[in-house]
Formats: C-alpha cells, sequence, structure tokens
C-alpha cells in the first residue's frame, strides 16, 4: 500500500469516527491537491488555536487555490469546519479540512 492510500485510509476513518459523509472522489482529489504536506505530522494537520495557521489556510487555499474574496464569509466558514471537526480535536487534517471547507463553499467544481 503506498503512503497515499494509507494517508486516505486515515482520513476515511476519521471522517467515519466524526459521523461525516463524503464524497470519495472529491476527498481524493483535495488530498492530491494538499501535495507533500500530508505526508508530515506536522503539517498534515491544521492548528485551529494558531491565528497565523487559520490565516494561511484562509490565504493560501480559499484565496489562491479556491479564487474566493477575502470576506467575513470565509471566517464563519472557517469557524464552522472547527466546530464540526470539534475545536479540541487534535486530528483535523488539512485533506479532510480543506474537503470540508470546500463543500461548505460549494467549489467542488474546482476539482472537477
Amino acid at each position: 500500500m503506498s503512503k497515499f492510500d494509507e494517508c486516505m485510509d486515515t482520513y476515511k476513518a476519521e471522517m467515519d469516527k466524526l459521523g461525516i459523509s463524503y464524497d470519495l472522489d472529491l476527498l481524493t482529489k483535495v488530498a492530491k491537491g494538499c501535495g507533500p504536506s500530508i505526508y508530515n505530522a506536522d503539517s498534515s494537520k491544521v492548528s485551529s488555536a494558531d491565528k497565523e495557521e487559520l490565516a494561511r489556510v484562509k490565504n493560501n487555499f480559499l484565496i489562491k487555490k479556491l479564487g474566493m474574496k477575502d470576506s467575513p464569509a470565509l471566517d464563519d466558514a472557517i469557524s464552522a469546519v472547527v466546530d464540526q471537526l470539534g475545536s479540541s480535536n487534535r486530528n483535523k487534517y488539512r485533506a479532510i479540512f480543506y474537503y470540508l471547507l470546500t463543500k461548505k463553499l460549494g467549489k467542488e467544481s474546482i476539482y472537477a
């Protein structure tokens, strides 16, 4: 099994544990879009307690990757995803976080 497949198994198990239904094809595309960051223990997760980390998610993913305009709606979407994953959950995997943001903002077409 490849490292990517191992990561995908981890993401599927985490989403199942949290009771989040998912589109496996979209989740796979989002994970691939994260690049090598998913293989590093630190960069594979989003720290919701770190304001700079959340600003990077907003700027690098939502604005640059998804082509969104900076607005309070982006902060609201990030907060909603943090709540959905659980603020005390230490396993906020970047691929899952980005997947949920993509779904919440209706930007699935970026990965078509």
